[in-house]
């Protein structure tokens, strides 16, 4: 797991753009501010330069397939390889993380203080984690709204359902709601699978990882 730098930086982001493949630099140029190309050019450049080395092959090899709901997989000519990885990206801040399988997820926040913390949370967020919302104010009330988001949207990406999961249907571990910083979770429609959530939040960003914990027989 590394830490990507994504405050502007000109000579940076011509050699990111440089690494990209055709597809990529199309997906570029349909940002349509800076500031997500330059987020998108500097984790994608990242996330080949450490993809190619581990994969041992050269950069121009090196391609992306999308699962039915959107999470990317990294191709090696053409065929898909057992490489997992997940990236999340905010502001200035990007998270890359790299397993032997894809059941993991990641995700960073930058804390904006949105007028309607609540609003948004009613929608996103269960009872008890409304409740705890609805008691902070001020800049707990933001440090728990993007707390409690990226432990959520680390867990949705280590599961690989996108958004086709309501977020408000489960909520964090109880342990975690308390300030603990790691804990295991099991999703209430699929409680046979059991998944590791660490709370990776520090003073610039709030973060979470999620990964699946191995069945007893490797599976």
């Amino acid at each position: 797991m590394f830490h990507v730098d994504l405050t502007p930086h000109a000579d940076r982001e011509a050699y990111a753009f440089s690494l990209l493949d055709d597809e990529e630099k199309a997906r570029w140029h349909r940002f349509p501010v800076p500031a997500p190309r330059r987020r998108f050019a500097l984790c994608r450049a990242a996330l080949r330069a450490n993809l190619a080395e581990r994969l041992a092959c050269s950069n121009d090899r090196l391609s992306f397939g999308y699962g039915e709901y959107g999470k990317p997989h990294a191709l090696v000519d053409g065929r898909r390889t057992p490489a997992g990885f997940n990236v999340s990206h905010c502001g200035r801040h990007g998270l890359i993380v790299f397993a032997s399988n894809d059941r993991i997820g990641i995700d960073v926040a930058e804390r904006n203080p949105r007028r309607d913390l609540d609003g948004i949370g009613s929608m996103v967020y269960g009872p008890t984690e409304r409740r705890l919302l609805a008691l902070a104010a001020g800049s707990r009330k933001v440090h728990l709204f993007f707390r409690l988001w990226s432990m959520k949207e680390a867990l949705i990406k280590a599961l690989g359902s996108g958004f086709s999961l309501n977020p408000s249907r489960f909520e964090v571990p109880a342990a975690m709601l308390e300030g603990a910083r790691s804990s295991e979770f099991r999703f209430p429609h699929a409680p046979s699978n059991c998944w590791h959530l660490i709370d990776l939040g520090e003073h610039r960003f709030a973060a979470a990882f999620a990964y699946r914990i191995p069945d007893p027989d490797g599976a």
